[in-house]
């Protein structure tokens, strides 16, 4: 372990391609259905610290761990298993290099400790064969790196506005901030589609709230995924946070889920980790 610095079937498909924005592990270009893309870094998990203390490294190690069991076999169940819990406290003995990045690089230091209470990014690279045989251990296995992609059709609701989550719209930019880090940390690829797709698809935020739109599935291969991810996302008081309903179809079958009173990168997070779960073939979210 060592720490180091660091094409269409129709004119009008072709259109709805050219306005699709891909982005979280990379940017995905107009694509055919078929858009699996292969997935990057799925060894590798970030944490945030405050300085680059020891006693706060293995909380990280730990922390880091799990997302990559998680991110590697597609299966957030794990994150529930005592036997995972138990392992990561021996987190380091897995790690092959970690790096700091000081998340204030660049701004004066005002305290006296220094950088010791500045928050760094920890970025941690996980040996694969040990990860690997861990997961063997525990009646896993690495789910495929070759991913598909989803496109999110997302409906917003909070107080009086109700709106579709678009790549190119003014509303939403910090929930497709949380939907790439979501995606980064999962593993799980996703476009979010531009209003041009959206409105060519019937995509809006009733339709959503209904039985539509009528073919979700074309609506993702215009915007250059595999499969949709549907959701419903609505603010509660009562429930102190968001109350978000998923759908996932994908091989002719519809996987429907719900979680409540959390923010929206949880939201986000719980969408994809159910994504993954039925993805991979671990079951059911």
């Amino acid at each position: 372990m060592r720490p180091h610095s660091t094409r269409p079937h129709s004119m009008r498909l072709h259109s709805l391609r050219r306005h699709a924005l891909a982005f979280a592990l990379c940017l995905l270009a107009a694509a055919p259905a078929a858009a699996r893309i292969a997935v990057e870094d799925l060894y590798r998990g970030q944490a945030i610290t405050t300085g680059q203390m020891p006693e706060n490294r293995g909380p990280a190690f730990a922390r880091t761990f799990v997302d990559v069991l998680v991110k590697v076999s597609g299966d957030p169940a794990l994150m529930e298993d005592p036997r995972v819990e138990k392992e990561a406290a021996q987190a380091a003995s897995y790690v092959r290099a970690f790096r700091y990045r000081d998340r204030l690089e660049g701004k004066p230091i005002h305290d006296e400790q220094g950088t010791r209470d500045r928050p760094h990014d920890l970025t941690v690279d996980f040996d694969p064969p040990k990860i690997d045989a861990f997961l063997e251990s525990l009646g896993r296995k690495p789910w495929d790196g070759n991913r598909p992609v989803l496109a999110v059709l997302l409906a917003v609701r909070i107080g009086g506005n109700d709106y579709v989550l678009a790549a190119d719209a003014e509303r939403g930019r910090d929930q497709r901030d949380a939907f790439a880090a979501a995606s980064r940390r999962i593993g799980v690829p996703v476009v979010i589609p531009a209003e041009a797709v959206l409105a060519e698809g019937s995509v809006t935020a009733a339709a959503l709230r209904g039985h539509g739109p009528s073919d979700p599935d074309a609506v993702a291969r215009a915007a250059g995924a595999d499969h949709p991810l549907v959701g419903t996302m609505d603010f509660s008081d009562a429930d102190h946070g968001w109350v978000v309903t998923w759908r996932l179809r994908s091989g002719g079958r519809e996987t429907t889920w719900q979680v409540r009173g959390v923010n929206f990168d949880e939201a986000f997070r719980n969408g994809l980790r159910g994504s993954a779960r039925v993805l991979s073939g671990n079951g059911h979210p």
